[in-house]
């Protein structure tokens, strides 16, 4: 099993599928590394060498801000929003969508959560 910035990659899917494992690597993002290290995206992981493991490991590392730091960034640009009150750190407060996306029949799952942690009712 190959660990990647602090993430095991599943071993029977290809390199491709596997690198979106991690946060901060979607699809778009991983064909990009693969082909600029020209690696065959279909490869299953486990047969991938050492060096181009190495290479991988080193190019995500370097290049990419992923997992725990692109966590803590995402983190403090809600605090800085809820911070200066701004209508969308409102929302984040209040747990209602941030893009005015219509309320009054989806959102539910949104709303649910709001519930739980404030004693305010939304209609």
């Amino acid at each position: 099993m190959i660990r990647i910035a602090g993430v095991d990659l599943p071993d029977t899917k290809s390199i491709e599928i596997a690198l979106t494992y991690i946060y901060g690597i979607g699809r778009t993002r991983s064909k990009e590394i693969l082909n600029s290290l020209d690696i065959n995206p279909e490869t299953k992981t486990k047969a991938l060498t050492d060096n181009e493991i190495s290479s991988l490991r080193e190019r995500i590392e370097k290049n990419y801000t992923t997992e725990s730091d692109l966590k803590r960034l995402v983190a403090l640009n809600i605090k800085r929003l809820v911070e200066i009150n701004c209508y969308r750190g409102r929302r984040h407060i209040q747990g209602l969508p941030l893009r005015g996306q219509r309320t009054r029949t989806n959102s539910q799952t949104r709303k649910k959560t709001a519930g739980k942690q404030s004693s305010r009712r939304f209609k």
